[in-house]
């Protein structure tokens, strides 16, 4: 913008300045020319008076150089030579004694002026004035450089004026940008400074305004979510209750497993909502799409969250084959024996898992099969969930937040986000077992520092 500015005024600038330069160019080298032959004339006319009194050569010669030292003054007399150099031409001289008529024209060289004078005795003598050429543009040129410099400085100072202008607006406009970009990518405490136009510093307010009232929305929405998971823990106390009356029976200390894991997942849950609008990776680019990371471990030296995929997902599905037993499900589990190290947090690969092992319970009916299973590649991790139900008849529609029929679409987004945080992808398909074969995708994370001690122990293989 700012070289788009400087641009317009230079040509503008031009544009004006040679409207100008050019007439008023022709009009300093006319104005010049004319006076030049005035000059002559005047002379020629000085002359006349001097021929009425006396044709004696030596007081004309006399009285033409005192009117024209440069020797130009030449007077031509009836049947005598010119008394001087003549530079008119012979048709002119005659002209002029016979017509008796006074001619101003340009000859080679310069421009001449003739005069005739009637003597006595009807006698015609011609006074010729030439006007040399240098006489007639003295001071033209110097005329021409003056109004060109000063163009040249009304360019230059206009130029300057639209960059510094365009210099204002272009700082007011990238501050804005760079606010808007920061507070894209999560950072809420961003904010803009109002300047330039008028025009810029009323978004600039509005910007700021809207930043405000983004923190503020934020933050109530925050409290209401700890709000309604805190009223979970009414019913859960209830269930506590349950658990101990059911003591000495069988189903009694797998109800207070699941009791327990409830709580400590509720607990979570509140203490991430009122985290004051921490953005975690699987909330980048989606502030306020999902809970950041609470419990998460991370690499020493502040590296970023890392997690064992592996380990993760063994854990998990040994908490959901409790409920797959009761459901006479059939779980297969195969998790590879390499590391499996990527960028996320437990807390995020737990909820991935979670999330598509819960979808098997939620829409295939009791005593459907599935499966788990973790795979290393070359570059990534994939995480595999299939089961033997009816499958997903629309693969990128489920893959929406709440766009699939009977479902808020929860559980694959999730899986997308946390993919997407890491460079990963997700791809829904038609397994072997029958029904859907989702897998998720998750970048390798960068090499632990050294000395950091793998959390990661003995792996089994089922």
């Amino acid at each position: 913008m700012r070289r788009s500015l400087a641009g317009v005024a230079l040509a503008v600038t031009s544009m004006v300045a040679l409207s100008f330069l050019i007439p008023l160019g022709l009009l300093v080298m006319s104005l010049v020319k004319e006076q030049g032959v005035t000059a002559a004339q005047q002379r020629g006319a000085a002359m006349a008076p001097v021929l009425a009194l006396t044709t004696d050569p030596d007081a004309l010669r006399e009285s033409a150089a005192g009117l024209d030292a440069a020797d130009h003054l030449v007077v031509h007399l009836p049947g005598a030579g010119p008394l001087g150099r003549s530079k008119a031409p012979a048709s002119l001289l005659e002209r002029a004694q016979r017509g008796r008529e006074s001619i101003s024209q340009a000859v080679p060289g310069g421009w001449v002026c003739l005069q005739p004078v009637v003597l006595p005795g009807d006698k015609v003598a011609v006074i010729e004035n030439f006007v040399p050429e240098a006489e007639l543009t003295r001071g033209v040129a110097e005329s021409w450089a003056v109004m060109c410099f000063l163009a040249v400085g009304l360019i230059a100072g206009s130029v300057l004026v639209a960059d510094r202008l365009g210099a204002k607006v272009v700082r007011s406009s990238r501050r804005l940008a760079q606010a808007s970009r920061a507070l894209g990518l999560g950072d809420l405490d961003a904010r803009v400074e109002p300047m330039g136009p008028r025009e810029l510093h009323d978004a600039g307010v509005a910007f700021n305004a809207m930043a405000q009232r983004m923190n503020e929305l934020l933050a109530v929405e925050r409290e209401l979510v700890a709000d309604l998971s805190h009223r979970l823990r009414t019913p859960l106390t209830a269930l506590h209750l349950a658990s101990e009356r059911m003591a000495g029976t069988p189903e009694s200390a797998r109800v207070e497993a699941a009791v327990c894991e409830l709580e400590t997942e509720l607990r979570a849950i509140i203490a991430a909502a009122r985290t004051p609008l921490a953005v975690g990776p699987m909330g980048q680019g989606l502030l306020g799409t999902g809970p950041p990371p609470v419990r998460g471990s991370g690499v020493p030296g502040g590296s970023g969250p890392r997690s064992e995929a592996a380990e993760v997902v063994r854990r998990r599905t040994a908490f959901w084959a409790v409920l797959a037993e009761q459901q006479e499900r059939s779980c297969s589990l195969d998790i590879t024996q390499e590391p499996t190290a990527v960028g996320l947090s437990d807390d995020d690969v737990a909820a991935v898992v979670d999330a598509l092992i819960g979808n098997v319970f939620r829409h295939t009916p009791e005593g459907t099969a599935f499966g788990v299973a973790v795979v290393r590649t070359a570059q990534a991790v994939e995480l595999i969930v299939e089961d033997g139900g009816p499958g997903i008849p629309e693969p990128d529609r489920a893959l929406s937040r709440g766009s699939s029929t009977g479902s808020t679409g929860l559980g694959l987004d999730i899986a997308r986000r946390a993919a997407t945080a890491t460079g990963g992808t997700v791809r829904v398909t038609r397994g072997p077992l029958g029904g859907a074969h989702i897998t998720v995708s998750f970048a390798l994370a960068a090499p632990a520092p050294s000395g950091h001690r793998s959390r990661l122990g003995r792996r089994r293989r089922r």
